[in-house]
Formats: structure tokens, C-alpha cells, sequence
């Protein structure tokens, strides 16, 4: 059986899944209510003409903490996103924002919540073209009603932010398709929303401009600690960008947990086969092989961080002829990490 998604977290949460169902079809409800409000036998509803998009979700998602949720095409995480910012109706469940019932709430409300609270960015750019650069990301603080001198003083520190200087006069198809994604990022955090979601957002993005996206979401949130609900299906991805992950499978979230518990223990036969060609070193933290200082060792002048993902410093560490000091939060040397150590994680039997 999948874990209990709501375990091991702070127990304050921004939002919360509870019994989250998204069926399509016209007899939806009915039929729910007919099998007790489970869902345990999706190919029945097929059969009677519908499609279960989201099985019985139950997850919480902490404040700042980056959520990936992930799958393969139908899985159901799209349309899970789209429940949770209720650009879909649920079609049974509950969730709550900030304490909030999200569906209990009213257009207006909802409407509210939207503007003050939540930023979205989507694959497609859906740029306004006959805008400027900065007349886009402008576009929803004017929709707020907030002046046309105030917005796009606010757009400027986001091209700044999202590092678009000397492109804010250029107009969408003026830009590369990596220069036009920070756009959709810059306006989804011109509103300062204090939840953001992003669908698939680099999907459509070369391999290389990919990867620098992913650095630019990773230094943002470094810089402006969103709580963030990011889907994708690649895994890789998933793995560079989440504090945890979901994998889902036909509406059912197989497992919630950290991208290292998901990789060396997975919960389900499903999420093994996903993982299992996931090399340890792309999820192992360096304190899971860093040892104790011998007395009079000598040292490297290198320092790696006991959190840093040994394959982000496994160069570095390979480079030095001596150990390497490990270190905490706090700057305290809290072990060392010798060289073979991380030739045996990286070269060493898989699991």
C-alpha cells in the first residue's frame, strides 16, 4: 500500500488534501456516491463512461517547501494541480488554503484568493504579443487595479529578478523561448503570491536552457521561499528541484516522501520500476558517506555541506588529494569525506 502521504512533515500546513476525487463524465457524482464515496474499482466508472483523473488524494504541503508531483502522460497530476487552484472542481474532497476551504468559497472569493495568494506559470508562455516585456508582466498588478507608475515600477525589479535587463522594451516574439518562460515567471511573481504553481514549465525548453531555468528556479526560491506545487514528468527533473515528490499512477499518488526515500525505498512495485535505473549518487546527501576525523588528518582547504547532493560535488571531491571537511548549517566541521568513498558511490554496485 501506498504511505500515509501527510506523514512526516510540520503539521502547519498552506494546503491540505483531504479525499480529493476528479472524475469526467456526466454520472461523476452518482456513481461516487453509489460505491460509498471510493473509488476502488476505476474500470467500472470507465465502463460507465467516465475517466478517474484523481484517486483519492490525501497530502499536506508545508510552508516554503517545494512539491513535485509527478508521472507519466494521464497519471493525473495535471488535473490534481488544477483541482488544488480550482481551475477544476473537485469532484468530491476537500482542500484547504491557509485554513481556507477552497471549495465552500464563492466566484468573488475565489477570485480574491487567486490575486493575493497564488501565482501560476503553464508550458504554454501565453504571452500577450502585442505587449512589451514589461507591459506583460505589468498586465495582472493593473488587472488588480494597482496604478500604471506603481505596476510597472514593480515589473522592473521582476525583469531585474528574473534576469531580463535591457529585454523589457522587446516584444514575446523578439525573444528566445528561454527568455520568454522568465517572462511567464516574472508576472506569476509580479502579484507576490505566496503560493505557486507550475505546470510542466520547461517541457517545451531545449535541453540546455532547461537546465538553466531549473538553476533560476532554484536560485528564486533560494531568494524568495515560495510554497511550491511544480509538475513535471521528468524525473530527473523532479529530483533536482523537490524538497519531495509524488508519483502518481492513474489518479493514485503511489508515494509521497523525499526523492532519496522514493529512490532507496520505494513503497510500491510501480515506483520501483520508475526509479530503478536512478543512480544513488543524484539523491544521496554527503553526510550519508562522510566519516569521523582522525586525530592529526590532514585536511583539504576544500569544505562541501553535509545536504549537498553528492553528484553536485563529486567533481570537486575527486579533485582533491586529501579529505575533504564536511560541514554543517552552521559552518561547524561535522566529518570528512575521502575521495574513494565517492568512487565507490558512484562506481561502486547499484542497488
Amino acid at each position: 500500500m501506498p504511505e500515509d502521504a501527510t506523514a512526516n512533515h510540520p503539521s502547519e500546513s498552506v494546503i491540505r488534501c483531504e479525499s480529493v476525487y476528479k472524475i469526467f463524465g456526466d454520472n461523476a457524482k452518482k456513481l461516487l456516491e453509489a460505491s460509498d464515496g471510493q473509488v476502488t474499482d476505476p474500470k467500472a466508472f470507465q465502463e460507465a463512461g467516465c475517466i478517474v483523473g484523481v484517486n483519492n488524494a490525501c497530502f499536506e504541503v508545508a510552508e516554503g517547501e517545494k512539491l513535485v508531483i509527478m508521472g507519466l502522460s494521464g497519471s493525473g497530476k495535471s488535473t490534481l494541480l488544477r483541482c488544488i487552484s480550482r481551475l477544476t472542481d473537485a469532484t468530491a474532497g476537500r482542500i484547504f488554503v491557509d485554513g481556507e476551504d477552497l471549495l465552500a468559497m464563492n466566484s468573488k472569493q475565489l477570485i480574491e484568493l487567486r490575486r493575493e495568494k497564488m501565482g501560476m506559470v503553464f508550458q504554454s508562455f501565453a504571452l500577450l504579443p502585442h505587449k512589451t516585456v514589461l507591459e506583460n508582466i505589468a498586465f495582472p498588478l493593473q488587472v488588480k487595479g494597482i496604478s500604471t507608475k506603481s505596476s510597472i515600477e514593480k515589473a522592473i525589479d521582476m525583469v531585474r529578478l528574473v534576469g531580463l535587463d535591457s529585454r523589457e522594451n522587446y516584444f514575446p516574439r523578439e525573444l528566445s523561448g528561454g527568455q520568454q518562460q522568465r517572462v511567464g515567471i516574472a508576472r506569476s511573481l509580479a502579484v507576490e503570491p505566496d503560493i505557486w504553481f507550475l505546470d510542466e514549465p520547461f517541457s517545451a525548453l531545449d535541453p540546455l536552457i532547461r537546465k538553466e531555468m531549473q538553476d533560476e528556479f532554484l536560485r528564486l526560491q533560494s531568494v524568495l521561499n515560495k510554497t511550491i506545487l511544480f509538475v513535471t514528468h521528468d524525473f530527473d527533473e523532479a529530483l533536482r528541484l523537490a524538497d519531495r515528490i509524488a508519483i502518481m499512477k492513474d489518479g493514485v499518488i503511489e508515494q509521497l516522501d523525499t526523492p532519496a526515500n522514493i529512490v532507496l525505498d520505494p513503497a510500491t512495485e510501480y515506483v520501483r520500476k520508475f526509479t530503478q535505473d536512478v543512480p544513488r549518487e543524484k539523491v544521496l546527501k554527503i553526510e550519508s558517506v562522510m566519516d569521523p576525523i582522525e586525530p592529526g588528518t590532514q585536511m583539504s582547504d576544500l569544505k562541501v555541506s553535509k545536504d549537498a547532493i553528492i553528484e553536485t560535488v563529486a567533481e570537486a571531491v575527486l579533485s582533491e588529494p586529501r579529505p575533504v571537511p564536511v560541514i554543517n548549517d552552521q559552518n561547524d566541521v561535522v566529518g570528512c569525506v575521502k575521495p574513494s568513498h565517492v568512487i565507490h558511490t558512484l562506481f561502486g554496485s547499484r542497488h
